[in-house]
């Protein structure tokens, strides 16, 4: 029998995704941040190369830590939800390695 997911429940799965939500509007603060403070520092080394250099490391930079708050966002929520616990593994305790 397949255990039900407490985020089945409307009430909590709002306040999970909320704080979820909450997570990512501070990461994209934070991601906002690292981006100026990165293109302030090429700048100040490298002086002003092309546009294109700081566009392209603006939206890396951005993309790359905005991508990796998303995912791991997405991991607590999981974990902290207790949706993991709900899965039916039907390999469970059928595993006779040798340890």
């Amino acid at each position: 029998m397949v255990n039900p997911s407490p985020l089945d429940d409307p009430e909590y799965a709002s306040f999970a995704w909320a704080r979820y939500w909450k997570l990512m509007r501070r990461m994209a603060l934070f991601t906002l941040l690292c981006v100026i403070i990165s293109l302030a520092l090429l700048f100040w080394k490298n002086g002003f190369i092309s546009i294109h250099f700081y566009i392209a490391s603006a939206l890396g930079i951005g993309f790359t830590a905005l991508l990796t708050a998303a995912l791991m966002g997405l991991v607590f929520l999981s974990s902290g939800s207790g949706h993991d616990e709900s899965i039916d593994d039907p390999l469970k305790g059928s595993y006779d390695g040798d340890d």
